[in-house]
């Protein structure tokens, strides 16, 4: 009877809280805010418009990619889709009283701004919603204040240095649809804005949601300047159905402080004691030198273009780690090259490579994916090949004038791919180079990861298609440099200690003022599941803010005399980052055509974490010995 009466009485209390509530509205009682917390307020709403005043002024680089995720009842979710866009865009045509109009005229110092952000828009599926992408970049451009939200405390946080007082952020009554609900991160030092995250209110009359939860994430790249570093997307409408469909989407910015490259060469200038004008002895080009020279010009032009149009990362420390990768490739061989091969990254996602005379680029995207040193030295292979063979870029690019276009013009403008014909000759050479390398009883690890590109190959067309370079896999889908696939084992992805292809952004960062890429510091992490794994897929950003720091003054000019062959410490960068160690890519010893290829660093064995990167170890006078890694 008392049990009887007990859930009688429970069932009464449940049936009368749902009209308690409807004639109550429930609200959050939130403790007022002290007046250090207002101040501090005060000064995120007015460094807000500070930071979109300052935006206006730039046209960075925004490069936008996007993963359509469908639920797998072994991976948890995999891509069955994906979108790519790139552009350098001008935030002067984007706003309008603070607000973005598609119908505006489409043209201006960059032609398509306005059109590459309402494709943008398109392509997050906010289409119906005022404002589109910019909303994501800002939290309310014309009405983030007190008029329109409401603020309380949460807590104090460290986002790497930057100590933060972090808000919840809630629209007022009837302040209409559009408004930013969500969190804030806000300097305690400056009052500037480094986080938020969130959504916006969608119309209460309309049962449609046009608007994605994001996590976007700002950068300090000058003094008291905080400028949108990176944005991530994502939204999961998981049902029964495996037909159900969720997204997964990041944006990228950099190239802030955009400017022509200049060489080395060109900024020297050398007064040398009793110096004697011996240009007359001076040792005339043959026609063959001549040619050569007129190729390397045509190489100059194209880089010193694509850098400046944000597509091609400044020289950094990293340049010499993949520099070393294809010296261990090129001494194996013993090739006799005309000059030194170095190597330069691209900041596009696609994974992709090319060779612009004696220097090989490779997409960052292609870098981050790749699980192992030996994954890199294929891919370098290939180019080196294609270099070796002399498959040259037209050298048309030689004459100045014909670059004269637009930045957002370049992938239109510039063809760099290789005919089928000489991708062929070039892969099957590439196998050779491997195959007398220091890296040829790996081979079934590279054979691996190609297995997982062709798994993958269906859902992510963007990101295997190239931009500028040649692809990694034929027209039928095939690798380029099949023969791996002949030792590889087959492809496991319940196999924790197989590790075929990372996410992206495993490797490397990119600081958005200089635009020069950073290697990840990061502890590795144990894979529990095979959903652990994400090969080639998008994940969710965080960064390790820091104050902004000025770069470290050149150093003087070695003295007369002195070991000029002596290495300098590049220095650390500044930016937000990941993690941050010590500088790589030192290389010492191992000159041109000389034996003694470097030894290949440790790496962690696999089911241990995800690789932090290919980093090459000393040089070695003997080849290294020991087993090949397990994947």
């Amino acid at each position: 009877m008392f049990r009887k009466s007990c859930v009688l009485g429970l069932v009464l209390t449940l049936s009368l809280a749902p009209a308690w509530a409807r004639r109550h509205k429930y609200r959050m009682e939130t403790a007022p805010l002290t007046p250090q917390q207002q101040q501090l307020i005060h000064e995120a709403i007015q460094q807000e418009q500070v930071t979109i005043r300052a935006i206006e002024k730039d046209t960075p680089v925004v490069q936008t990619y996007i993963q359509d995720m469908r639920p797998d009842p072994k991976l948890y979710q995999v891509p069955v889709k994906d979108e790519y866009s790139i552009a350098r865009v001008d935030f002067s045509k984007g706003f309008d009283a603070y607000s973005y109009n598609a119908k505006q005229t489409k043209t201006g110092f960059l032609h398509g701004t306005l059109k590459y952000l309402s494709d943008l828009t398109k392509s997050f599926h906010l289409t119906d919603n005022p404002t589109g992408f910019m909303d994501m970049m800002f939290i309310d451009p014309s009405g983030f204040n007190e008029q329109h939200y409401t603020f309380s405390f949460v807590r104090q946080e460290f986002l790497g240095e930057i100590r933060t007082t972090v808000f919840d952020v809630r629209p007022k009554k009837h302040t209409g649809p559009g408004r930013f609900f969500g969190r804030i991160w806000v300097e305690d030092d400056g009052g500037h804005i480094v986080r938020f995250n969130g959504t916006y209110t969608n119309n209460p009359n309309d049962p449609e949601n046009h608007y994605y939860h994001f996590d976007s994430w700002r950068q300090n790249i000058q003094p008291g300047l905080w400028m949108p570093l990176a944005i991530y997307v994502e939204e999961t409408h998981r049902t029964e159905s495996s037909k159900s469909v969720g997204l997964r989407g990041q944006t990228f910015y950099w190239g802030y402080s955009l400017k022509t490259p200049q060489r080395a060469q060109e900024q020297e200038s050398v007064d040398i004691e009793n110096a004697q004008d011996e240009s007359q002895n001076a040792t005339d080009m043959s026609p063959l030198q001549a040619e050569r020279q007129w190729v390397t010009e045509a190489q100059n032009n194209v880089l010193d273009r694509l850098q400046a149009a944000g597509l091609l990362a400044a020289p950094s420390p990293f340049d010499k780690v993949l520099d070393q990768v294809v010296e261990n490739v090129v001494i194996g061989n013993n090739l006799a090259l005309p000059g030194p091969i170095h190597c330069r990254v691209l900041l596009t996602e696609p994974l992709e490579t090319l060779a612009v005379g004696n220097t090989i680029l490779i997409s960052k995207g292609l870098v981050d994916v790749l699980p192992t040193e030996a994954d890199l030295a294929a891919v370098l292979s290939f180019q080196l090949a294609q270099i070796e063979l002399g498959h040259h870029i037209d050298t048309r690019y030689a004459f100045s004038d014909r670059l004269l276009f637009p930045d957002e013009a370049a992938f239109q403008k510039i063809e760099m791919s290789h005919t089928t014909a000489d991708n062929a000759s070039a892969a099957k050479k590439a196998e050779e180079l491997f195959a007398h390398s220091v890296y040829a009883s790996k081979s079934g690890e590279v054979g691996l990861f190609f297995e997982q590109l062709m798994d993958r190959q269906k859902a992510l067309k963007q990101l295997l298609t190239p931009r500028l370079g040649d692809p990694l896999l034929q027209a039928n889908g095939q690798p380029w440099m099949a023969t791996f696939l002949n030792g590889a084992p087959k492809l496991d992805p319940a196999n924790l200690q197989q590790i075929a292809a990372l996410p992206l952004d495993s490797h490397l960062k990119i600081d958005p003022w200089n635009d020069q890429v950073e290697t990840l510091n990061v502890s590795p992490a144990p894979l529990l599941n095979a959903s652990d794994k994400m090969p080639f897929e998008i994940t969710p950003i965080y960064f390790r803010l820091q104050p902004y720091q000025a770069p470290a003054p050149p150093q003087a000019a070695p003295a007369q005399g002195a070991d000029q062959n002596q290495g300098a410490n590049p220095g650390a960068n500044q930016g937000a980052a990941q993690g941050q160690g010590p500088d790589q890519g030192q290389v010492q010893g191992a000159a041109p055509n000389q034996p003694g290829p470097v030894q290949e660093q440790n790496l962690p064995e696999p089911g241990q974490g995800q690789n932090p990167g290919p980093n090459p170890g000393q040089p070695q006078q003997n080849p290294p010995q020991g087993q090949p890694q397990t994947r």
